[in-house]
């Protein structure tokens, strides 16, 4: 385990702005985080996560504002601090599973007499260890996930970005895949995860920020954004509410924030059986299911970030 991190911000954002084109990925952005854990960065498709993870990475520049880790700008001297799992899947098939980190560990400079234990023991920790000698391509999609986790561990980085890394991955690799990362965590490591998975951050994250277009529009610990919700949450599947209708849920005593995502609505409430009947009053027809939950991290974010049921739904392809 690399060496424990100090108070000071491990990663420093102000005012960035970024552009591809005239599309604006990242507008006014600023985030501090300092010491170790898991980092959230929770945002629809779009909303400029990746952008900043291969900012991190060194390999975008900000068009605008600062950007410090570990006290200085990103740059290809600093990787070798920072290990990067991708959206997309970076193995060579035709490389066994012990010479894809073999390759990673030279060319982040771990000592040669180091590399074999090194190697073995992050691969039997994320449950590798009898495919050491197979090509890569044979893995499952879930083994070459945890892979790649291995990988960027190799070099035992006190910065790990892990941008949607379990996109894909069914739920039972899904939690191996972070019982094998948590395990090895003591407190000496920041993690910042970029994901739409908002269960896998309630669970997993020590703290999260929501980012719409391109900017930051809350932060907090995973209590902290619960905090000031209403007490229960209603996922209602309900086939073409008006606006009209909508607008008198909202309007009723008890309710919270009213949320539209395709053909669910949220609505975060004080008392779900008082509400729920009026509901089904209200449209009999329409509604074809009801679950009433604890608010959790998914509300806060609809609260924050979700499409509001006043704004147009954009025109699919």
């Amino acid at each position: 385990m690399g060496a424990a991190l100090t108070a000071m911000s491990i990663i420093d954002a102000r005012g960035i702005t970024h552009t591809y084109g005239e599309r604006r990925a990242l507008d006014d952005f600023s985030l501090s985080i300092a010491g170790s854990g898991v980092f959230g960065l929770l945002g629809p498709n779009g909303s400029g996560k990746s952008t900043f993870i291969t900012m991190l990475a060194a390999m975008e520049t900000p068009s605008q504002g600062t950007l410090e880790v570990f006290g200085e700008a990103p740059s290809a001297r600093l990787r070798g601090r920072i290990g990067t799992v991708f959206q997309e899947n970076a193995l060579d098939p035709l490389m066994s599973v012990r010479e894809s980190l073999h390759l990673a560990a030279r060319l982040f400079g771990v000592n040669s007499r180091e590399i074999a234990g090194r190697t073995m023991e992050l691969l039997e920790a994320f449950g590798l260890g009898e495919r050491a000698k197979d090509p890569t391509s044979t893995l499952s999609g879930g083994m070459r996930r945890r892979l790649e986790m291995a990988r960027a561990l190799i070099h035992d980085p006190a910065l790990l970005l892990l941008d949607e890394p379990t996109t894909g991955v069914d739920p039972d690799e899904r939690k191996a895949l972070w019982e094998a990362l948590l395990s090895r965590e003591r407190g000496e490591r920041t993690i910042l995860l970029a994901t739409n998975d908002l269960a896998e951050a309630d669970t997993v994250c020590d703290a999260v920020a929501f980012i719409r277009d391109g900017h930051v529009v809350a932060e907090g610990t995973p209590d902290e954004l619960k905090r000031g919700l209403r007490h229960e949450a209603l996922r209602v599947t309900w086939d073409g509410p008006t606006d009209e209708q909508l607008a008198m849920v909202e309007s009723w005593a008890g309710a919270g924030e009213v949320t539209q995502d395709g053909d669910v609505v949220h609505i975060t409430v004080d008392d779900a059986s008082v509400f729920v009947p009026r509901l089904f009053n209200l449209a009999p027809r329409a509604i074809r299911a009801v679950s009433i939950e604890t608010s959790s991290l998914e509300d806060a974010y609809f609260q924050h970030v979700g499409r509001r049921r006043r704004e147009p739904r954009e025109a699919t392809a």
